[in-house]
């Protein structure tokens, strides 16, 4: 049995269902093919159930802090797991039936549950099912690496997606991984109650960042009672007492073994690519695993597009949904948007957040421009103190010669906010000095970029 469509998309992640939609509404019969669950990570494992924890975790964190604020509160705080766990999953669960409900009542779309395989370069099969169609777009998403440290499969583990599913808040929980998904994890249980300890092989945490945000992140964490590791050139896993975890560490300081009650292996994450026979179809991949892919998101293969991490070209679900943004344009519109014209801007999302837009300092350093820096505690601004909340800085670098800013960082309360005043200035090409005389509300945190601006000095 074989049938044809104009398109077929491979993955109901963020880029998939939109995509279907604008093809749709050009007219063109699509077929939309998933394998596990509508939404892919963001929806289902990644950012709306692991923030709706981090909500919980803050809220556990204010209550405890209630006294600071003149707010008197009674008895012992409890973290009951399994109604945080349960709203988290509500949340999800309502995205997911949402997006069934607008794919399933889609005009020429036929949304197709299976496992989809290229037989050829135009040819795909599900199920036993041939499918062919002359455009052909993945987005298949990535899932949690599972790192060949010795011991491994001798212990039990989690990942991203697995502690979603903890009913009961560990009673030590060891976190092998120094970034933005172990740091996230590390803090959210150390609130609801756990010990936390976190392992990193590298010399600092987020090595992506530059040494005073590592350095700022350490200590905050470390203020909340998180113990971190750095520099473990070796860990191996083992079993531990009354089915626990050990680790086993090579560090300049701290025990060389250290034991809790569950393991989070929080190392990266791989593409799902591995089973789709690309081979049959011509579409190439990088050495790990990855879609290669130009800047118009084409792949090696005539008439295949790829879209969201699987094309290693962004991690985020906000890159993803541009992929199909940048993809749509280029098809319909007549446009010629390219992925390297994209303006790179992330969250890290402990608390306070770190919000990041553009190149870090060391990244403009080695650019060897000549640069303008300027750095402010959060504890100098007036929105942070009357939140009580004065941990973490803002940081902007500029090009001394343009005048355009070529990346910022705000490390505090409401970081993941502020910094999209920035990201649209570094969008727009934007003046620096421009942006220097834009007068913004007050009190928030925002209010403090042009004052930043004025900062600014040779570095």
């Amino acid at each position: 049995m074989s049938r044809g469509f104009d398109a077929i998309i491979i993955g109901a992640g963020q880029a998939g269902p939109p995509l279907a939609g604008r093809l749709t509404a050009e007219g063109m019969s699509v077929a939309l093919i998933e394998r596990h669950l509508i939404g892919g990570t963001c929806v289902n494992t990644g950012c709306m159930p692991t923030k709706a924890m981090v909500a919980s975790a803050y809220a556990a964190h204010l209550v405890r802090r209630a006294g600071e604020y003149g707010v008197g509160i009674g008895g012992d705080i409890t973290v009951d797991m399994a109604r945080v766990q349960a709203r988290a999953h509500g949340i999800t669960r309502d995205a997911r039936e949402g997006n069934t409900r607008w794919l399933e009542g889609m005009e020429r779309l036929t949304l197709i549950r299976g496992h989809a395989r290229f037989t050829g370069p135009s040819a795909i099969e599900v199920d036993g099912e041939r499918l062919t169609a002359p455009r052909i777009f993945l987005n298949v998403g990535g899932r949690a690496l599972v790192p060949d440290l010795p011991g491994v499969d001798r212990v039990p583990f989690l990942t991203n997606s697995s502690i979603l599913q903890l009913t009961e808040v560990p009673e030590h929980l060891l976190v092998v991984g120094g970034s933005y998904i172990g740091l996230e994890f590390a803090q959210m249980f150390r609130r609801f109650g756990a010990r936390v300890s976190v392992v990193e092989r590298s010399p600092r945490i987020v090595m992506r960042e530059d040494e005073d945000v590592s350095e700022a992140l350490q200590s905050l964490l470390e203020d909340e009672g998180i113990a971190i590791r750095t520099g473990a050139e070796c860990i191996r896993l083992q079993p531990g007492r009354e089915g626990g975890v050990a680790i086993a560490v090579d560090c300049a300081d701290g025990p060389p073994v250290m034991e809790g009650s569950h393991l989070l292996l929080a190392v990266g994450r791989v593409p799902n690519t591995a089973d789709l026979g690309l081979d049959a179809a011509g579409v190439e991949t990088d050495a790990r695993g990855y879609v290669t892919v130009d800047e118009h998101l084409k792949t090696s293969a005539d008439g295949v597009w790829a879209l969201g991490d699987c094309n290693g070209r962004g991690a985020f679900t906000h890159t993803a949904y541009n992929d199909y943004e940048i993809v749509a344009a280029n098809l319909l519109d007549g446009a010629n948007r390219k992925v390297g014209a994209r303006v790179s801007g992330y969250a890290l999302y402990t608390d306070p957040p770190l919000g990041r837009v553009g190149m870090s300092e060391s990244e403009a350093r080695k650019s060897g421009r000549p640069l303008l820096i300027a750095k402010r505690p959060m504890s100098r601004v007036g929105r942070a103190k009357e939140k009580g909340e004065t941990k973490g800085f803002m940081k902007l670098i500029a090009d001394a010669e343009t005048h355009r800013i070529l990346g910022a960082a705000i490390l505090g309360t409401g970081g993941d906010e502020a910094i999209h005043g920035i990201l649209d200035a570094v969008h727009a090409g934007m003046d620096y000095r421009t942006l220097r005389w834009a007068v913004p509300i007050h009190p928030t945190v925002s209010e403090l970029i042009p004052t930043l601006i004025m900062d600014l000095a040779p570095a």
